[in-house]
């Protein structure tokens, strides 16, 4: 395994260079774990929050600073449903699709999220204000059917909920 790599320069082939300060965070993290591997979801989550999403090219500079290899930070990216690998909206919409959900109401709310966006899962409405995504569970049975936009968590929500609750995200 490669020594995690400390310098101002993480420079990949392809002109991506780590913002210094998301480096810095990058090896803080590092020191809470005996292995670089266990750090890789935060690394990813560092460089999302600096540019909404982790680019590709973002994947080689967050393995140097690892000091693991890209294959290893590209297959976290890939599994981890929260990594977003594309641009998203400014706000990103999960709707949960679990047994709870699906059973008090999931299907009319995806519907009504449909026709009020004006997209369907996987796209960015026109004025790059929302991304709609499905996720398999919220962990908020209890309030079924549930959605997150950001990380703020609601249920139930009705088709009537919506206005409401999108307007509150400009």
């Amino acid at each position: 395994m490669a020594e995690p790599v400390a310098t101002s320069q993480i420079i990949g082939s392809d002109g991506f260079e780590l913002h210094p300060a998301d480096e810095t965070a990058i090896l803080r993290e590092l020191e809470h774990y005996e292995q670089p591997q266990a750090a890789c979801i935060e690394a990813l989550k560092i460089v999302q929050r600096r540019h909404g999403w982790v680019p590709d090219e973002a994947i080689p500079a967050i393995a140097r600073v690892l000091g693991i290899g890209p294959g290893a930070v590209e297959g976290v990216a890939t599994f981890y449903s929260l990594i977003f690998r594309q641009p998203v909206g400014r706000h990103v919409i999960l709707v949960c699709d679990s047994s709870s959900c699906f059973l008090t109401g999931f299907d009319e709310l995806k519907q009504a999220l449909v026709d009020q966006l004006g997209i369907d899962y996987g796209e960015t409405t026109n004025d790059s204000r929302f991304t709609l995504l499905p996720v398999c569970c919220l962990g908020a049975c209890d309030g079924a059917p549930a959605l997150m936009i950001d990380d703020d968590t609601y249920g139930p929500v009705t088709a009537d909920d919506l206005p409401g609750l999108l307007e509150g995200y400009p």
